[in-house]
């Protein structure tokens, strides 16, 4: 094995020829006993995927020397956020992904024990707690205005379009499959920015997550000039039904985010305390009040997630110095320790869209992390043990 230092037990759970990913670091990877892990397998790297090159979707299983488990396949994907595939929440067997039928993307939800499948006609991004509900963006718009972040094979109908009225997010009921726009983007664009006029942007909606007691959702609004490739982004938050909308953070700098509580979200931004950093908001404050955390400890923007014990940040780097490492680490809150996990070698052509990010996901009890990496056999998947930290007697 090459191409990675570590601090804690670590193995590799996927191998080539094939490579495998998760993507995404804000969905449930692991069933709630721990044994079965969730991945994506694809023949290719380093483009962008044609409208109908599937990959498979399928899972490992840690008990049984790793073997990988095929059930389903996707033309619906991206390499950053791969299709969406997640546990359904409250429910130890079922699992969801998106994927593309005819003219539309849609999900599918199996039961893994049993092979009962069912389609339901709208793709998903973020499910509630209790799995009952998702909220989910329009693909065909973030693809337009993010390549990589959405889906190939449908054009956005509002391309031309600065602020739609008819794209936005979507609220799903997962038993029935019936959907309403909730959202839209004109909706947000009409919300004054005090930093700029807004009115000649182009905008789109993206980075949906539920808060930890499904009563709110938060999303990123975001928007370029023309001929502009760089965007910039506010953080906001909405009830369930679309109503109540709250900017949290409108310095146009909010980044990686993720929910701590039901009031408290977590996300690296800029504040004028101490600059770029990572932030504690309150949804329902007041905008921009934020309380910076571990400023010396996380000096860098990171794909960030709690524990189950939420004293503890699981948290990564992007590539940086020669070789070109990402790091994993956990941050201890209230002692303001840092605890690194591991190195990880990310070779130059790992870049841009098709980047290999670590993006750190945690077991259900907090005591396994994995990532994606491309330090040896190109992109796979690793386990990481960090038990004995967790628990405190290291």
């Amino acid at each position: 094995m090459s191409g990675y230092t570590a601090n804690v037990p670590v193995r590799r759970i996927t191998s080539g020829p094939k490579y495998h990913w998760f993507a995404y670091y804000d969905k449930l990877q692991f069933d709630p006993t721990g044994r079965f892990i969730l991945g994506m397998e694809v023949d290719f790297e380093h483009r962008s995927p044609e409208p109908d090159e599937v990959i498979r979707v399928g899972l490992i299983d840690t008990e049984d020397d790793d073997h990988w488990i095929e059930f389903g396949e996707t033309r619906a994907w991206c390499w950053q956020q791969g299709c969406m595939l997640q546990w359904r929440p409250s429910s130890d067997t079922e699992v969801l992904w998106n994927d593309r039928e005819g003219d539309r993307f849609v999900c599918h939800i199996l039961d893994v024990t049993t092979g009962d499948r069912r389609t339901i006609p709208h793709a998903v991004y973020t499910v509630s707690p209790d799995g009952k509900t998702a909220v989910a963006p329009d693909f065909r718009r973030v693809n337009h205005m993010r390549p990589g972040y959405g889906y190939t094979g449908l054009p956005d109908p509002y391309e031309a379009e600065l602020a739609p009225e008819e794209s936005g997010i979507s609220r799903i009921d997962l038993d029935t499959g019936e959907a309403e726009l909730v959202v839209t983007i004109a909706d947000v664009a009409r919300v004054a920015y005090p930093n700029d006029d807004l009115s000649t942007r182009q905008h789109y909606l993206n980075h949906l997550l539920f808060n930890t007691d499904g009563t709110r959702f938060e999303f990123l609004h975001r928007w370029r000039g023309e001929g502009i490739p760089s965007f910039d982004t506010r953080m906001v938050t909405a009830a369930l039904d679309g109503s109540d909308i709250h900017i949290v953070d409108d310095s146009g700098k909010t980044s990686h985010f993720i929910w701590r509580d039901p009031a408290h979200i977590l996300a690296w931004s800029w504040h004028e305390s101490c600059e770029d950093a990572t932030y504690l908001f309150e949804d329902g404050g007041e905008p921009n009040k934020a309380q910076v955390v571990g400023k010396e400890k996380m000096p860098t923007n990171g794909h960030m997630s709690y524990l189950a014990d939420v004293d503890w940040i699981l948290n990564d780097t992007y590539p940086g110095g020669d070789p070109r490492a990402q790091s994993v680490y956990l941050y201890h809150v209230p002692t303001d320790r840092r605890i690194d996990l591991g190195r990880f070698e990310s070779p130059a052509e790992y870049a841009g869209e098709w980047r290999c990010d670590l993006h750190p996901r945690s077991s259900v009890d907090g005591t396994q992390v994995t990532i994606d990496s491309s330090c040896d056999q190109g992109r796979q998947m690793y386990l990481l043990d960090v038990s004995e930290i967790v628990a405190g007697t290291r």
